[in-house]
């Protein structure tokens, strides 16, 4: 579990870390509607992982699984939706509006997926070497 909990924090310092250097890039080398795109997809993104993560810290305290039952289960899904549909309708206005420039846009919501990449490759270096010794 100790190295579970280290990948979710290296994701998260990684995310908010990734999140201002392309953003920060994006300000200094693109237009502004490409640049706002990068910050503000940067910024659903990153609000939206760090509630999923504290939804599911909440919920799979052995405390609420033991009141809980199976119900937490439905109480996640019901949050991840909610969370879902408001970064749907908030993507939705962005583009429709002309406030952002899409590919800006997909750009700052992939800072999620890239240090999830960074992550994982990290992590399978580790084990390769780990198995070498």
């Amino acid at each position: 579990m100790h190295d579970l909990q280290k990948i979710v924090v290296f994701v998260t310092k990684t995310n908010w870390l990734l999140f201002m250097v392309t953003s920060l890039l994006a300000w200094m080398t693109t237009p502004t509607d490409v640049s706002l795109g990068v910050l503000l997809g940067g910024l659903i993104v990153s609000v939206n992982f760090q509630l999923l993560k504290k939804t599911i810290l909440d919920n799979f305290c052995p405390e609420v699984v033991a009141v809980k039952g199976g119900s937490f289960v439905g109480n996640i899904l019901v949050k991840y939706y909610i969370r879902f549909v408001i970064s749907g309708v908030l993507i939705f206005l962005l583009i429709s509006n002309h406030i952002v420039h899409p590919l800006g846009l997909l750009v700052g919501l992939s800072v999620v997926v890239a240090s999830m990449f960074l992550a994982t490759m990290l992590e399978l270096t580790r084990l390769f070497f780990k198995e070498a010794v």
